[in-house]
């Protein structure tokens, strides 16, 4: 952690929502005039897509039917620590892409002067300087672990860590559908890498819920007991957002200020705030607003 050089996490598995967060710390950056170093997950995957895709077959034939994005074999969790102790002590550090497609291929290209294609990483550059905080928003923001009898800890380097985390059958829903309409994958596809990535889910994604200052979990109120059948994804005036403060006094939590500007909020434990899911947005925008504040003013 650094006073001086904030970094602060988004983290959150694939369809859990945690663009949608990312979006929210944009606004507050926008108004509060802030300058972030951003950096996205998908960057520290360590295998192309051609060498997963070579990976996943290679780990079938001598059965292993759980390699999957999830685990330390697919990602350098060495180079996002160092990411995130460098930037706390000095405001710099390495950082990459991952190009989605072809259109971010071409605009990176252009930009560094590689020829780099959709699947495929750009060089490591330098964080751009004179930045004011690093935000991440992927997959491993605060995760933790050994690998090959080496420790890794990207979670004691952060300041602000926040968990996006629906019910496990709600977010099952939200990548069927997505990768169905944005991607193409057909369902039963999109089925078998959920199972595929299980064993990793549980041993690397959900920890990290654990370490997080803040978790928001949107919990459907409407039937989701068979998520592999679901037409729709619950609408957010369907949900209840559970908002859960790891340590209240470390950001100067005021429940009662809370509840008084969420309306239908009410608190279900010492520590935890229930509001309407169409309250998140605001939520958020209260929650985080004076916490990203007093980051930058105590520098």
């Amino acid at each position: 952690m650094s006073s001086k050089h904030p970094v602060v996490v988004v983290t959150g598995s694939s369809g859990a929502g945690t663009t949608y967060v990312k979006r929210a710390f944009e606004n507050i950056f926008r108004r509060e005039n802030i300058t972030p170093a951003v950096v996205e997950g998908d960057s520290f995957h360590s295998l192309t897509r051609v060498e997963f895709g070579a990976a996943v077959k290679a780990a079938e034939e001598v059965g292993n039917k759980s390699f999957s994005h999830f685990g330390p074999e697919t990602n350098d969790f060495f180079a996002l620590e160092s990411l995130f102790r460098d930037y706390g002590q000095s405001g710099l550090g390495k950082k990459r892409y991952y190009l989605h497609n072809e259109e971010e291929a071409a605009e990176h290209n252009a930009r560094l002067g590689c020829k780099k294609g959709s699947g495929e990483f750009t060089p490591w550059e330098d964080v751009e300087s004179g930045t004011d905080i690093l935000f991440y928003e992927g997959l491993h923001g605060m995760v933790q672990g050994d690998y090959e009898g080496n420790r890794y800890d990207a979670a004691k380097h952060v300041d602000l860590g926040v968990g996006v985390v629906p019910s496990v059958n709600l977010e099952w829903i939200q990548k069927i559908h997505r990768d169905n309409a944005e991607r193409g994958y057909d369902p039963e596809v999109i089925v078998d890498t959920i199972l595929r990535r299980m064993p990793d889910y549980v041993k690397h994604i959900t920890p990290q819920f654990s370490e997080t200052d803040i978790n928001f979990q949107r919990v459907p109120m409407v039937d989701t007991s068979n998520p592999f059948i679901a037409r729709d994804i619950p609408t957010a005036d369907e949900s209840l957002i559970v908002i859960r403060f790891k340590h209240p006094r470390k950001f100067g939590i005021d429940f009662p200020y809370l509840l008084s500007m969420l309306h239908d909020s009410f608190m279900s434990r010492r520590n935890t705030i229930v509001i309407p899911g169409g309250k998140m947005s605001l939520a958020m925008e209260i929650i985080l607003t004076p916490i990203i504040h007093d980051l930058i003013a105590n520098r």
